[in-house]
């Protein structure tokens, strides 16, 4: 039993290196896993990467393992509200005293890593260590892995994936990843290794071409989505939607996704083929993978933070998309499965992001848009000059700025309730960065109060 608290460890691992510093090395990681005995090798890991749709793709991944009856670890990043929700058991965040006794396990081995390297471990290599310690006492059956940045150079890569799944590449982190999606691709393709297989989200052709060829390079097989898989049919439905899906096994009908928008069918899809991959499933030999598992097992699937609708009277929905790809998903989803006359956005972005491209993706479906910033101030766009970039395209009489998110979200509220008078059933869209999603659920779905003692404190990475 430790000494310390949660709250000591937490201030511990916000003081060590911050994530959004890239150093691309595996060596200061390698070295962590190998004094602990490399746990990440004592389970399969089903490996992520991709620019869009990770999270949620391991999400569905683990509740259809743990459908089958499989003990799952899952580690993602960045975290709306906790930094325990990064490391979950079998679907739910790492206590807070099994969270201390990984940290107070870890710390000696920390401090070997930090005397012998040029840097100190970073929060995310460190949190990195814990997850895949923390699976190995657990002990998991599986563990489903998201990388933290790009692929190749992530601290998550020093683990060999059974299953590699990349879902859709596109632009994001240009000034670390590359500015096209092609030399973004040659660098997740990295974590598609010779002993294991591909599952491929749809891509563009010229990044299709980069991940194939990385895939024959180490002798990996691939499944491709739109090829050995895919979405056959969907159709909305009340809070979500019903899709059929081919996978490698099979068809598998009526499948009922408690979650809105195209994207997340191919999400599923996805999943079912990473799901099948891991178990051996093929066209000859009939796999544990059946229509009634994935029927129970995404009914029980939930992806907080994306289209999420955290109240009602008027609908407020939060989402953490925050870069053009993401939001033009979201755009489509909005408009296929909810008619609100009018929508109000509420804005909070990164100011290292494609900001003008979220605008200009958002401005069709968006009456008013109010801008604010997240507590992340570090790396958050000021409001005002937010406000500045909004007013250039959807002109000044639809901008208003609020600094403070509670007050952009009362005001939203307001106007959403006003506009429904005279218009039909208003609502309320909270985006533009994974942090201001999270800060919002804190505000409105549970007390501050209760928030984690990390505020703001979120991993630099494709997730955000």
């Amino acid at each position: 039993m430790s000494d310390l608290s949660y709250a000591e460890v937490s201030a511990r691992l916000q003081a060590r290196w911050p994530e959004q510093k890239i150093d691309p090395t595996l060596e200061r990681v390698q070295r962590l896993v190998e004094l602990l005995g490399d746990p990440q090798k004592s389970y399969p890991v089903v490996h992520l990467t991709g620019t869009n749709g990770k999270t949620s793709t391991a999400r569905m991944i683990d509740q259809l393992l743990q459908e089958a009856g499989l003990r799952t670890g899952r580690f993602t990043s960045p975290h709306l509200e906790s930094v325990r929700e990064r490391i979950t058991l079998n679907g739910e965040p790492i206590s807070e005293e099994r969270f201390v006794e990984t940290y107070a396990e870890l710390e000696p081995y920390l401090d070997v890593v930090d005397s012998e390297q040029e840097h100190p471990l970073s929060f995310f290599e460190v949190m990195t260590g814990m997850a895949f310690a923390a699976f190995a006492d657990a002990p998991v059956d599986v563990a489903v892995i998201e990388v933290g940045l790009g692929g190749t150079w992530d601290s998550t890569n020093v683990a060999d994936g059974t299953v590699s799944v990349i879902t859709p590449v596109a632009v994001d982190h240009a000034h670390i990843l590359g500015a096209d999606p092609v030399t973004i691709a040659r660098d997740k393709a990295g974590i598609i290794k010779q002993s294991g297989t591909a599952v491929v989200s749809q891509q563009s052709l010229d990044v299709l071409e980069v991940l194939m060829a990385r895939a024959a390079q180490v002798g990996a097989p691939m499944i491709r989505e739109g090829i050995e898989f895919g979405v056959v049919s969907r159709s909305v439905a009340v809070g979500g939607q019903l899709i059929s899906l081919k996978g490698i096994g099979g068809e598998y009908d009526d499948i009922y996704l408690p979650l809105h928008g195209e994207y997340q069918a191919h999400n599923a899809a996805t999943a079912v083929a990473a799901v099948e991959a891991l178990f051996g499933a093929s066209e000859e030999a009939e796999g544990r993978v059946t229509t009634e598992l994935l029927q129970a097992g995404f009914a029980e699937v939930t992806s907080p933070g994306r289209l999420e609708v955290v109240r009602t009277s008027p609908t407020i929905l939060v989402d953490a998309a925050h870069n053009p790809h993401g939001a033009q998903a979201t755009v489509a989803a909005v408009s296929e499965a909810f008619a609100f006359q009018p929508l109000i956005g509420v804005l909070g972005c990164m100011k290292d992001k494609d900001v003008y491209g979220l605008l200009e993706a958002y401005e069709p479906i968006m009456e008013t848009v109010i801008c604010t910033r997240n507590s992340f101030v570090e790396r958050s766009m000021p409001a005002e000059e937010l406000g500045e970039l909004a007013a250039e395209i959807f002109g000044e009489e639809r901008v208003l700025v609020r600094p403070h998110l509670i007050d952009a979200i009362d005001d939203a509220i307001r106007l959403a309730e006003e506009g429904a008078i005279a218009m039909g059933s208003g609502g309320v869209l909270v985006t533009g960065s994974v942090i201001t999603a999270g800060e919002a659920r804190t505000l409105l779905v549970r007390k501050p109060k209760e928030a984690d003692p990390l505020p703001g404190y979120s991993q630099d990475g494709d997730g955000e």
